[in-house]
């Protein structure tokens, strides 16, 4: 079975086993408090361009989501997301159980917008009853998002806006970050992400790491006293150590951007002929996630060799599915994929 239906399913880059096993007998501090956690430190916060931020290693995106908000959070607020968001559908209540409940807007493309912000902190705020409903306190938004799209920096320009106006805090959740990066188009760095959020993370369990997630913290206020939060949430890793290596070398030599590109570049290549075969785009996704409907008899016989993510109920002769490439998909899989479609 070739498997298409998520980007975490192989192991880790080679170069990031290599590293840990030429390290393996290195005697360091624990907690994240080594060389290998601080070289790769500071080499994300070159890459933001910024010398005064925090920067702190987690195991996974579920985990540094909720360390991160139920630390930035008064204990009466929520924060906003689209209705797609992944804090909202694939966290298992994560944030909810942190006491904060999470607001979500009807998002169509999975982005949210400063008008969409702005209309849900006025209808809370305008409630002559809203000191009785949980408080907008943040927004969460996802880049690239759960359907594949991707924010540009006017809209995160005017997500900055709106948050000053109601002093929210704006977290962007990078799982995919990387693809983001690597679309067509796209205009946000990493150094403008440091510039407009108030946090944000650089996924590596879906890029290229065995697991790991390298949160930054632009506000001095939510960094201060941070890493109390990180050990009361879990999140602290005895051996930190193996977080700071795999980012070393995923911020190395531009490998990063290296592997984001393959796994877009491929995604591209799919897309190509499943729209000439005469599949639709339920989703316009320029990244690594490739949203279809397609025939279910086309579909069934390719499920037979390739593994796709179902998105919803099955239709009666059509369904949707998520095609999903990887920092690792094989070019090979891909070009028996599109010779499988052309067939199909």
């Amino acid at each position: 079975m070739i498997r298409f239906n998520c980007d975490y399913s192989e192991g880790a880059h080679p170069r990031i086993m290599d590293a840990l096993m030429r390290t393996n007998f290195e005697q360091t501090p624990g907690y994240g408090e080594d060389a290998h956690c601080e070289n790769a430190a500071r080499m994300i916060r070159r890459l933001c361009g910024r010398e005064d931020i925090g920067v702190h290693f987690l195991v996974g995106g579920t985990q540094t989501n909720l360390t991160f908000l139920s630390a930035a959070l008064k204990p009466y607020q929520g924060v906003i997301c689209a209705h797609t968001g992944h804090i909202n559908t694939h966290e298992t209540g994560a944030i909810e159980a942190t006491g904060h409940k999470v607001m979500a807007v009807e998002a169509a493309d999975g982005l949210i917008t400063e008008e969409m912000v702005r209309g849900m902190c006025r209808a809370h705020f305008e409630d002559a009853t809203h000191e009785h409903m949980a408080m907008p306190g943040a927004v969460y938004i996802s880049d690239s998002s759960e359907t594949g799209t991707v924010y540009t920096a006017d809209m995160l320009h005017g997500l900055r806006k709106v948050c000053d106006e109601y002093g929210l805090i704006l977290y962007l959740d990078g799982a995919r970050l990387g693809y983001a990066m690597a679309a067509p188009g796209n205009d946000v760095t990493p150094a403008l992400l440091a510039q407009l959020c108030d946090a944000f993370y650089i996924g590596g369990t879906k890029q290229g790491a065995l697991f790991g997630e390298a949160l930054v913290i632009v506000n001095p206020d939510l960094n201060r006293n941070f890493r109390y939060m990180i050990k009361q949430r879990g999140g602290m890793l005895a051996k930190g150590r193996l977080l700071g290596i795999q980012f070393e070398e995923l911020m190395r030599d531009g490998l990063y951007m290296e592997l984001s590109r393959h796994a877009v570049g491929q995604a591209m290549r799919i897309r190509e002929a499943a729209l000439k075969k005469g599949w639709r785009l339920s989703a316009d996704s320029p990244t690594n996630q490739q949203f279809f409907v397609a025939p279910n008899a086309e579909l069934e016989r390719l499920s037979e060799k390739y593994a796709f993510s179902p998105m919803g109920v099955p239709g009666e002769t059509e369904s949707e599915i998520r095609i999903c490439t990887s920092w690792a998909t094989r070019a090979e899989d891909v070009d028996a994929l599109i010779a499988d479609i052309g067939k199909a």
